[in-house]
């Protein structure tokens, strides 16, 4: 065959193959009393009404970017089972007229490379943060404050703290003493 005789015949038998697509379909109930769809009429059977099928246009397609290599992820943060406060007690009164004394604290386990300790009153960081569980206070104002320690790590990340617990400090003040020691008139 020559070259148009194949295009005719290749042209006719895809024409041929897609007859079957344009078929009218037919349903009909059966003896059992299924429902029976086909491309046969049957006495009895319904002619199948098929809308045309549903077309989309494509969306054109966006622009993808690279994904950027993730940072690596930081190590999981490492958990104490327990930090607390052991001196002064929760709810204690410090009678001291310079209002100093001493912060004292304990964790289970022991303090992790890296990992360092800071004193908070009254939610302010006192002093410099560090690897001692002893803090000297100095100078602090009388009145009931809130005392707590938080653990952090060395990217600033704070793993463990204690709950607020308050302080009462007592100081002498200038009316205190005037009534301890009242002036005396000098007649």
């Amino acid at each position: 065959m020559n070259r148009p005789g194949m295009r005719c015949l290749l042209i006719g038998v895809l024409l041929l193959s897609a007859l079957p697509a344009l078929a009218d379909v037919y349903t009909y109930i059966d003896a059992q009393g299924n429902r029976v769809f086909t491309d046969q009429p049957h006495k009895n059977a319904k002619r199948v009404d098929i809308p045309p099928s549903n077309n989309m246009t494509g969306t054109p397609p966006t622009r993808t970017l690279k994904a950027s290599p993730r940072p690596a992820a930081p190590a999981p943060m490492f958990h104490y089972q327990l930090l607390r406060i052991l001196v002064p007690e929760p709810d204690a009164t410090l009678n001291n007229p310079s209002g100093e004394f001493i912060v004292t604290v304990t964790s289970d386990p022991a303090l992790q490379p890296g990992h360092s300790y800071r004193l908070l009153l009254d939610g302010v960081a006192v002093g410099q943060p560090g690897r001692s569980p002893v803090f000297p206070v100095s100078n602090i104002d009388r009145g009931t404050h809130q005392l707590s320690v938080e653990i952090f790590d060395e990217l600033g990340r704070v793993l463990e703290k204690t709950p607020n617990q308050p302080l009462h400090v007592q100081r002498v003040s200038l009316a205190q003493k005037r009534v301890t020691n009242p002036c005396k008139d000098e007649q």
